[in-house]
């Protein structure tokens, strides 16, 4: 016969719900470290998985190009070859290790990202330490990424979604800001080899570069990647230098009604403003009231148009990630025939928020999933690094985040009307429809 004790778990009394916003969030800190060529590397040794992350962060994004589309290019062909290995041996390399090489470019940077087994990271930091200082670009793997190239824009152009990703993005910035600039055809037939072994060896070989390494470390990671890359003819970003800003000149008209398919039975709503960046200090407390609008599944924009009017299978809202300037863009695809009840019921949801105290049910939903968010952003060594990588990047440090945790659980519905009556005025929005 046992025996209950004091300490035994009594299963039959149900465990104390507990909001998200009761959670004490803090971000994990990184250590900092210095190769000998300057380069900065940031450390989270984090997670108990054998595995690791390592990202290689440039000032090589499209920004820095003189012609459009070299920094995509780069970036696409920097895995397929150098002088001692075809890109069938850089890819089966990887392969036969179980690791993942990943590159992307973006509006100010580019990065190199390697997913692997932290065992094997001694015979994959060399192969990438060659690729960043002895890729050749050859001319028929150019020739087939331009070939290619087309033929995926060629489709994406039926597309009314893709075009009206690129068209607000130029109403919002200019057509020849780097956040608005977009590429035709003939952008991909003009590159020559000589474009980007020219942008490769100024932005990648003697660029300017960051390293964030996550994941459950080797003891001699910080030995193994100065090896690697200490010696490579790399730099630290200049502080005092800042990302290429060209001027930000939006279009003089607001409205726009674009017929790409005159079959089409779907129209591509986008609603957008310009915005600041996140040094304003706006920017995380209206990160809360989007919520409201239309950030989430459970936001006011959703459960209107949604699941009462059923124009949309969904609707949101959400602040762009630029590091010189943002913007806050509505985002959804209805039937052509509700695509003007749908942007007058946008402008419904506006006038609410601007007229009316948000009730305290509705704000602590919002509350419980920004900060339910913010946990699975802190779920894992990588995931970490990441929220690392955005707030560093933007020229910030661990108090914006916890900042913005703060203004999550204080923030309260006065001053979020006040924000609604600044920044959701439906004069101040670009408006556009794609069928």
């Amino acid at each position: 016969m046992s025996v209950k004790t004091k300490s035994a778990l009594d299963r039959t009394i149900a465990p104390p719900i507990k909001d998200a916003i009761e959670f004490d969030l803090s971000l994990p800190p990184y250590s900092r470290h210095v190769l000998s060529n300057g380069v900065e590397v940031y450390a989270i040794d984090l997670g108990s998985v054998d595995a690791m992350m390592v990202s290689w962060i440039f000032n090589g994004g499209n920004s820095f190009e003189k012609k459009k589309g070299v920094a995509s290019a780069v970036s696409s062909l920097l895995k397929n070859g150098t002088s001692t290995r075809s890109a069938f041996d850089i890819n089966e390399h990887f392969e036969y290790y179980g690791a993942w090489l990943n590159r992307a470019s973006h509006h100010e940077t580019s990065d190199i990202t390697l997913h692997c087994l932290n065992k094997h990271i001694g015979q994959l930091l060399p192969v990438v330490a060659e690729l960043i200082s002895d890729s050749v670009f050859p001319q028929d793997e150019l020739d087939i990424y331009k070939k290619n190239a087309q033929q995926r824009l060629q489709v994406s152009l039926k597309k009314s979604e893709f075009v009206a990703g690129r068209l607000i993005d130029a109403y919002l910035f200019g057509s020849e800001h780097p956040y608005g600039r977009y590429l035709e055809q003939g952008d991909y037939q003009q590159l020559e080899r000589e474009d980007l072994t020219a942008f490769y060896h100024q932005h990648y070989r003697e660029g300017a570069c960051r390293i964030m390494v996550a994941g459950k470390l080797p003891a001699d990671i910080l030995t193994r990647l100065e090896a690697a890359f200490g010696g490579l003819p790399l730099h630290a970003p200049q502080k005092e230098v800042a990302f290429p800003a060209p001027s930000i000149i939006p279009a003089p008209q607001k409205k726009y009604n674009i017929v790409n398919d005159a079959n089409g039975v779907q129209g591509s709503i986008r609603i957008a403003r310009n915005f600041p960046n996140r040094h304003h200090p706006d920017f995380q407390r209206v990160q809360v009231l989007n919520n409201v609008f239309g950030g989430f599944f459970g936001s006011r924009l959703m459960a209107n148009i949604r699941e009462e009017k059923g124009y949309t299978y969904g609707i949101y809202s959400y602040l762009v990630n630029n590091i010189q300037e943002s913007a806050l863009v509505i985002s959804t695809e209805a039937g052509k025939e509700v695509c003007a009840p749908t942007i007058a019921e946008v402008y419904k949801e506006m006038d609410l928020l601007r007229e009316e105290l948000i009730d305290e049910e509705e704000l602590q939903m919002a509350r419980n999933f920004a900060i339910g968010t913010i946990l699975g952003d802190l779920d894992g060594p990588f995931h970490v690094a990441s929220r690392w990588k955005n707030i560093l990047l933007n020229g910030l440090d661990g108090q914006y985040f916890e900042e913005g945790v703060r203004i999550i659980k204080t923030i309260g519905p006065e001053e979020l009307r006040e924000l609604a009556r600044k920044y959701l005025r439906p004069e101040d929005f670009f408006e556009l429809v794609v069928v």
